[in-house]
């Protein structure tokens, strides 16, 4: 007696799941017919929300409107050079080499680099040595700290006349010597671009066409 319900109620399950097997090609179906229309499914692309690139122009109106903060500007902090004879030959040459491809000859220029040089092995955030700061990011093709090395300049090192000026306004600089219109600024760049890194800093010096910062 049990076995025949048993039976009638196999049969009356029996229904139910034709029902869910027909429904589950059905949506098979619509899936298959679905892609042959619409294509395969592919991600849309993000595009980053970059700023527009700047003409110089349009780069120096821009920097002008940012106004300097004397009241921000500290006076520089004479630097003491602690090492031997090696070591300061090394400084002198790191401190030479970059204010020579970064201000060509100009005297000012080179000496202004110079102090934000000094100022940032002095600062928190950056490496403790001349020539560490000097070549910090170097190995990178973009994030060294000064564009002559890591976009090959330093390997098209020629014989020039400024020389002889770096050199020496390296060596005054290690002496004691510091460069007063640029005061403890530890960033800079030229009018006629615009970093990324402007906007979180304070404008506290101007040299000719380059301006200078400090964290904010």
């Amino acid at each position: 007696m049990a076995q025949r319900r048993s039976s009638r109620s196999r049969r009356r399950q029996a229904p139910g799941a034709a029902e869910r097997w027909l429904l589950l090609i059905g949506v098979v179906a619509f899936v298959v017919i679905a892609a042959g229309v619409m294509g395969p499914w592919r991600p849309e692309k993000v595009v980053p929300n970059l700023p527009e690139p700047m003409s110089m122009a349009e780069a120096r109106a821009s920097n002008a409107r940012v106004p300097i903060e004397a009241r921000r500007w500290l006076p520089p902090i004479r630097y003491r050079f602690r090492g031997g004879p090696a070591e300061r030959a090394q400084a002198t040459e790191c401190l030479a080499t970059a204010a020579l491809y970064e201000a060509g000859d100009d005297r000012p220029g080179q000496r202004a680099v110079i102090q934000v040089i000094l100022n940032r092995v002095r600062a928190p955030g950056f490496p403790r040595t001349i020539c560490g700061v000097v070549y910090q990011g170097s190995s990178r093709v973009t994030g060294c700290q000064f564009s002559f090395t890591c976009d090959g300049s330093i390997r098209r090192r020629t014989i020039h006349w400024g020389w002889g000026g770096a050199r020496r306004a390296a060596r005054e600089a290690l002496a004691g010597r510091v460069y007063r219109p640029v005061g403890r600024a530890t960033h800079y760049h030229t009018d006629w671009m615009v970093p990324y890194w402007r906007d979180t800093m304070v404008k506290v010096a101007k040299v000719r066409t380059h301006l200078f910062y400090i964290r904010a």
